[in-house]
Parts: C-alpha cells; structure tokens; sequence
C-alpha cells in the first residue's frame, strides 16, 4: 500500500519489525527496481537479542542486496530527524529508504528538538503519472532499470560523503572507532577519548571518509550490532580493521560487554573494568510470559491437550500455549506458517491429524492462501482461528474481523464460516472456548471425518474493555478441594496453591487469586469436585 501512495505521489511510510522484512521483501525489491514517484521510507526495527523475535537477523544485509540506502539514528533526536530525512533522500534519489532500528533505540526516550511542521497537501484529486517503462516491471523493463539503480547507487556514495549525520570526532588518535546506531552510545561510554567515525548511513558507505578518518588513527575497530556489516565493508576497501574478533556477533550490546571484550583484546588496561560490588540479591525465580487469566485460548489449549492433538503454532499470544503444563503447540515458526505447515504434514502422510491454530488477524494478514490451498487439495486439515477480536498481542488494534478500522470507524466486518464456506470447506464451526464441553464435542467431531475443516473459536479477549467490565473473582469451597491438581493444569495465573493441606491426599488445596481471576469457569469445568464456585453459585 505504501508503494502504490509513492507511486502516486505522496510521501509513505510502512514500520515493521526485522522478520517483517522478509515478508515485504519481494515488494521491497520491485520497488528498489521501478524507483518511487513521491518518497518511501521503510523502518526495520531490528531485534538484536531476540526479545521477542525468533532470530536476530540484521537488515542491513536487505539494504545492499536491495540497493537501496541505509539510515541509522544514535538516539532519540536522530530517530526523529532520520525520518524527514529518509523523504527527502527518498524523493531526491527515487528510491525506496531503510530506516534501522535496534531494540535500544525503539525503546529508549529523550527530549527532542522539533522543527515547524511541513505538511504536503495534496492536489485534489492527485494526478497519476503513468509511465510504464518505469514501473511495469517485465524483464525487459526491469532491464533498463538494472544501470540506473547501479548509478543511483553511486550517487548516494557521493552524496554519502557529506551526509551531516556521518560525522568524525578527533579525540587520542591512538584509536579510531568506526561505530553506528546505539553502539554509539555504548562506545562512547566506555572509549571517551577515542576518535569516533559514526555512520548514519551505513549503506552505502562514505568511503573516501572511511579512508581519511583511517589515516588519522593509529588502530582501526569497528563496534556494531549484530552482524559485522560496517567491518566487511571497509575490509572490502583494503583497509585493515578489527571488529568481531574482538566484540560479539550474538546478542545486544552494552557497555559492560564492550568494556570486558576491549579489556580481553588489549584495548583498555585490566583496571578500566573494576566494578562497584553490588549486595546479593538473592536468587529469583524465572518469570516466562504466559496466557493470561481468563484468556479465550486458554480453552481450545486445554482441550487440544487432553485429545493429544499435534498443533502446528502461529504468531501470537497463543504461542505461548507451547509451555507446560498446556503443552499444545508443537511447531512456531513464522507469520501465516500453520496451515501450511498442517496441509504440508497431511499429504507427508503423518499418522496424527494435522491441527492448525491461527489467530483472526494473523489469519488476514497471512492464513487465507494457505486455506485455499488445504481447500483446493482436500486436506484433512483441521484449522482453528482464534477470533479473539482484536490484534491482542501488539496493542489491540482492530483488524477486519472487527467491524472497526485503525482509526474506530465503522466498517464492513469480515465473518469466518461465511468465509470457510465460500473457501470450500463445509465442516465449519463456532464455538465459544469458555465452554469445555462444545469445544470438544466439536473437535471429537472435526477428527471423525476425513474432510478439511474449520473451528472458529470466538471470544473477546479478557483485557478488551467490554471483557473488563464483566470480570467476577471466583472463589475455592476449601471444604470440597482435595489438592487433586486438575485446576492447575489449565495453566491460570490465578489460580494458586493454598497453604492448606488435604489431610487424605497430602496435597495442597487450591485458592484462587481474587486480584487476577476474570471468572472464565474453566478452572470450575475441569473441577473433578465441583469445589470452584461458578458465577451463579456465588
């Protein structure tokens, strides 16, 4: 969509994270070849450390095999800056922009100085300019286009000589630091008097800089996060310099780890990494993330368990079904990749049948191809989307299914059977995950026939406003728990061991925590005893 604005003109903006990347690239590649009208910035937060990706890859690499320019801000005000710069470097060179980010910099915050505002009204209505040449990219197109993206790439290296966001500082000529982004700040911390080479293009390089700032030093390193990208680049240059032999490739960095490997290597006397002995603090207990109380997954996990079912895993919350005691998703790899990972297990031949859970945006945005195709194939797949309705994991933001744009309008809202059904697969379902009882009647059914089907498991989630107002704390009759533990393995936060003890079964009763139970009643339905208090009995 951002690509289609540029063409017509206007200045287009797409964020998205590292692996984001990967699904936009082929678009990101067309239109590094057709170039852009107006201007296109794209942000890659990088996610150095994998806070909550599932690699660590640096998009650097997109850059230079895209051939496209590469900005990097230090902190907060650049992050600002860069933005309005990208568009007009974006404008001025016709091309697409990388902005990078990395973890450190999307989550810190500082003052910042800001300028007039500059708004681009446009003409009403916007006129396009058609140039096929240009932007229909056939082979013979594209061809053409093939030395012009080559010579737009060394104007950006003569424009990147006097970009004012690379900048020298001639500090103890004994060493000179090439450095980018957050690691800036980290060198800085710990070489203050250094000379710093920093590079808010890095891609491509302003090498006659490289080359001056290195005859200036008597010892060339390069510190960045995470792949030696900076360092490959001046090695190709002829100019010797050391970077990931000495600073690591995995991981964030700090300045405790850029002081203890400078120490290692020699660059720092032994005294520069003493450290103030901080009071134990005793030892604390991991704290993995998990489903929330009174979470709608909680009931489909629950039961896709106790049918030992193989779920092959989407992006979202419900990941997070993978951990015990649940246990029940079995493979995660990617956006939209659990339909057709289930299609591609069933006609492999395997011996269970192939379960499929998705979420309702994820299920948009990336699930409805992969369904075709289990569709078209006939497949034995069983696909269950979690209609929480919202994009829960990333804020709660609406998403087709909810009838609601980005900005709260009224829209049309997409329904799944009606969906399911215009897709081809007639054994269709809605449930409501809070009652055990129907979803498992409903999957006992799904697996009986040999057909592809569909469960939609709708259910607002807990934390959504609506959701909020009805919470109602349960309560454990202490009289009729036993400490059976079958409540437990619904895997609640809420719900917690009591001090008390079953003098028959030696085990500790159950309490439930009146500060986070929502009142789902799962915990009540797997009750053995009917000791949790449902909403009417209290």
């Amino acid at each position: 969509m951002a690509i289609g604005a540029a063409y017509a003109g206007a200045r287009a903006l797409a964020a998205m994270k590292n692996v984001g990347v990967n699904v936009a690239a082929d678009a990101l590649f067309a239109a590094s070849v057709s170039g852009v009208e107006g201007a296109l910035v794209i942000v890659s937060a990088d996610d150095p450390s994998l806070h909550s990706s599932g690699n660590e890859q640096d998009n650097r690499r997109y850059a230079k095999f895209a051939r496209i320019p590469c900005l990097e801000p230090t902190d907060s005000q650049e992050a600002k800056d860069l933005v309005g710069v990208a568009f007009e470097i974006s404008h001025q060179f016709d091309t697409p922009v990388l902005l990078r980010t990395t973890t450190r910099i999307s989550h810190s915050h500082s003052l910042v100085e800001v300028g007039s505002r500059h708004v681009q009204e446009p003409a009403s209505p916007r006129e396009y300019r058609i140039d096929v040449t240009k932007y229909v990219t056939v082979p013979a197109h594209a061809f053409l286009r093939r030395p012009v993206v080559e010579e737009r790439i060394t104007r950006l290296s003569a424009y990147a000589e006097t970009f004012r966001f690379n900048r020298i500082e001639i500090g103890d000529r004994r060493l000179g630091i090439v450095t980018n982004g957050i690691s800036y700040q980290h060198a800085k911390e710990v070489f203050p008097q250094a000379s710093f080479l920093v590079l808010g293009m890095t891609y491509p390089l302003p090498t006659e800089m490289v080359r001056r700032f290195a005859t200036e030093v008597k010892q060339l390193i390069v510190i960045e996060e995470v792949d030696p990208f900076i360092e490959e680049e001046i090695k190709l240059m002829g100019i010797p310099a050391r970077g990931k032999d000495i600073f690591p490739s995995i991981g964030e960095l700090n300045p405790e780890i850029v002081r203890e490997r400078a120490i290692v290597a020699g660059l720092l006397p032994a005294a520069a990494g003493a450290k103030v002995k901080e009071p134990d603090k005793g030892h604390l207990p991991a704290r993995p993330p998990i489903l929330c109380p009174g979470c709608p997954h909680r009931g489909i996990y629950y039961i896709a368990h106790k049918l030992k079912l193989v779920v092959n895993g989407d992006i979202g919350c419900y990941t997070l079904s993978f951990q015990p005691p649940l246990n029940a998703t079995h493979t995660c790899g990617c956006m939209g990749q659990s339909i057709g990972v289930a299609h591609g297990m069933a006609k492999a031949g395997v011996a269970h049948r192939p379960v499929a859970a998705i979420g309702d945006s994820t299920f948009f945005h990336a699930g409805m191809p992969a369904l075709v195709n289990v569709a078209y194939n006939q497949s034995n797949v069983i696909t269950v989307i979690l209609d929480n309705r919202a994009t829960a994991m990333t804020g709660h933001q609406d998403n087709p299914g909810t009838g609601k744009t980005l900005q709260g309008k009224d829209t049309v809202e997409i329904e799944f059977e009606p969906l399911a059904r215009a897709m081809g697969i007639e054994e269709t379902y809605t449930v409501d995950p809070y009652d055990l009882a129907t979803v498992e009647r409903v999957f006992r059914h799904c697996l009986k026939t040999d057909k592809p089907a569909v469960i939609i498991s709708r259910r607002e989630c807990a934390l959504l406003p609506k959701a909020r107002k009805e919470w109602k704390s349960l309560r454990v009759n202490a009289e009729r728990c036993n400490g059976c533990g079958l409540c437990f393995r619904v895997g609640c936060p809420a719900v917690l061991a009591s001090e008390e003890v079953d003098e028959r079964t030696h085990r500790y009763k159950a309490r439930l925590d009146p500060l986070l139970c929502t009142g789902c009643e799962i915990c009540a339905q797997v009750c053995a005893r009917k000791a949790i208090l449902t909403r009417a009995q209290l």
